[in-house]
């Protein structure tokens, strides 16, 4: 670049611009694997199946694609500028950001996270305080090796740490006059030998002790790379031995220093990441959610022709507030009459909204669309499961005064008497439902042998060829059920019946023990759990990672992604809308 002004920004430009695609088609093999969840939920903050993109597999990505992005957008406006050549040069992010960059290249995966603050204080990063204050924390830039190695990388150069020297070194002479004039005023000398690379190292060790490697009581191992910083610089006016006595200090307190950015010709390079296809077993688990949704009108109802006819559909009609009145007392319908917002008129446009989504995608549909791709085209071989408990309590709900008369059938076809014919049974489910008879193969809804598999029951063999995660999941499932659960109080029904609340884990009270014993069935026998209960997908995904680090520590173990262009895989959750009871909701509804 002779005769072009600023040679090193255009360099870094370049530089930057490699970097920022190259993100984009990042392979996964370094990536912490994802866990194999299909979501066909519709989320407005956008978490959808669309949206787990390779580059969202590891915390942090985004973020650095995204800080590449900007420094890049001020060097072009700078570059780019005629005014720039004789203006100086730019400061600039772009060092430090290519030598993390380089950093996520060489780490052994798989990779936790990229660029997170962990505090040095008693509570992990994640946990909320009391208070507006944020706890101190230190900046870890790339956390791999399933979370025991992490990596921090510093740009100080040695005309910044002989500055720090210089200022030392005339506490040191003020501190001397002080002595001499007796005056005893404090000193700011120091007592020992100190510097900011140094006070990093010591922040880098209190805060991997104070946050071992999940799972275990064992701190990560901690990589420092000095980039800029020469222990034997060409130019003796940037040597001091204070900067080697600095880097033997960090490697006696047990960090891997290492000097220098990474040689650009050993960079790995970055091939593009298969495209992953998430499919259902052809048996699946159901949870509660959706046994309720497999019942429910919304389900089954001729679909509205507008969002005005949904609206008016699911407007509290005199004898749904009746109704309301004997289930909740009197005074709670009226504080909620008078609350459109948290009372029935939110319940009303909540059940007005689902039907709107059958009119995108119904449910049945996405079951049979999902389901017809992995199996014969019948649907012959395919086969629904429950829990004992998720059936009793599903059977308890909807046959209470909570389901209306359609529901309460279809509840009853679903899980047939010894006695019923089958055809009977199937006849009366899909009685007055807009979908065909047996659109779909769900009666009888088969129902497993215990709530909870046997203790010594891990993942069937079959299972040994699918995601770890459901060996993950089938563990994190088994600590939670092993604490005690704590019962919560009756919900009343009406006057003279009531239900009772599902039990909530002690280890998490997002999760109640019914849906945790789905999802424990489903990760045993190594069949998709499919719910509609999104919250608690989330949940047991965080307590996966409290538990062991997150899915990328149990899937290092297994086989290497394949080249293949298309990688498909089993899925271990599948994530629905929910639908609600609703009959009993409908304005033109009659006993």
């Amino acid at each position: 670049m002779t005769g072009v002004r600023h040679p090193e920004l255009h360099d870094l430009r370049s530089q930057l611009r490699e970097i920022y695609h190259a993100m984009a088609t990042f392979g996964s093999t370094q990536l912490a694997a994802k866990p194999p969840i299909l979501d066909s939920s519709i989320d407005l903050s956008r978490e959808s199946e669309e949206s787990h993109s390779h580059q969202d597999a590891v915390h942090g990505l985004r973020a650095l694609r995204d800080a590449v992005r900007r420094d890049l957008d001020v060097l072009e406006k700078f570059l780019n500028d005629p005014g720039s050549a004789s203006a100086p040069a730019l400061s600039t992010n772009a060092p430090y950001l290519i030598s993390v960059w380089n950093e996520v290249l060489h780490a052994s995966p798989p990779i936790v996270t990229i660029m997170r603050t962990f505090v040095e204080g008693d509570q992990p990063a994640h946990v909320p305080r009391r208070g507006s204050r944020k706890p101190p924390g230190v900046k870890v830039d790339v956390v791999s090796e399933g979370g025991r190695r992490w990596v921090r990388v510093n740009t100080t150069k040695n005309s910044r740490l002989l500055a720090e020297f210089r200022e030392i070194d005339s506490y040191m002479t003020e501190s001397d006059e002080e002595e001499d004039d007796g005056t005893g005023r404090p000193s700011l000398a120091p007592k020992e030998f100190d510097n900011s690379i140094l006070r990093v190292g010591r922040s880098l060790l209190e805060a991997a002790r104070r946050n071992p490697v999940p799972g275990t009581n064992t701190p990560p191992s901690i990589t420092l790379r000095l980039t800029r910083l020469d222990p034997s610089p060409a130019d003796r006016k940037e040597y001091d031995p204070r900067i080697a006595q600095t880097i033997h200090t960090l490697r006696d307190m047990g960090i891997d220093v290492q000097l220098g950015d990474r040689d650009p010709a050993q960079l790995p390079k970055v091939s593009p990441a298969p495209v992953r296809r998430l499919e259902p077993t052809i048996r699946v688990n159901l949870d509660l959610s959706i046994l309720i949704a497999l019942v429910s009108d919304i389900t089954h109802s001729p679909l509205p022709s507008s969002p005005e006819e949904a609206d008016a559909r699911y407007v509290p009609s005199a004898q749904c507030r009746e109704w309301k009145r004997k289930r909740e007392g009197k005074k709670r319908l009226e504080e909620e009459e008078t609350d459109g917002e948290n009372g029935m008129g939110k319940h009303s446009r909540a059940l007005a909204n689902q039907a709107l989504q059958e009119m995108g995608r119904g449910l049945l549909h996405e079951l049979r669309d999902r389901l017809s791709s992995v199996s014969s085209p019948d649907l012959a071989d395919v086969e629904f499961w429950t829990t004992p408990e998720a059936r009793d309590r599903c059977l308890r709900i909807v046959l209470s005064k909570i389901g209306g008369p359609h529901e309460k059938r279809r509840a009853a076809a679903l899980f047939p008497a010894p006695d019923t014919p089958l055809p009977e049974a199937v006849d009366r489910y899909w009685e007055d439902s807009r979908y065909p008879r047996a659109f779909l193969p769900l009666v009888p809804i088969r129902v497993f042998p215990s709530s909870v598999p046997a203790p010594d029951v891990e993942p069937a063999a079959a299972a040994d060829a699918l995601s770890p995660f459901f060996r993950v999941l089938a563990r994190t499932c088994r600590d939670i059920l092993a604490q005690e659960a704590a019962p919560a109080p009756p919900q009343t029904v009406d006057e003279d019946e009531e239900i009772e609340r599902a039990a909530v884990t002690k280890a998490n009270p997002r999760l109640t023990a019914h849906t945790v014993q789905s999802m424990l069935w489903g990760a045993v026998r190594g069949w998709t759990t499919l719910t509609a209960n999104k919250s608690s997908v989330k949940a047991i995904l965080r307590d996966i990672r409290t538990a062991e680090g997150g899915y990328g520590a149990a899937a290092e173990a297994a086989p290497a992604p394949t080249a293949a262009a298309v990688a498909v895989e089993k899925a271990a959750l599948w994530v629905v809308d929910p639908r609600s009871l609703a009959e009993g909701m409908r304005s033109d509804y009659s006993e």
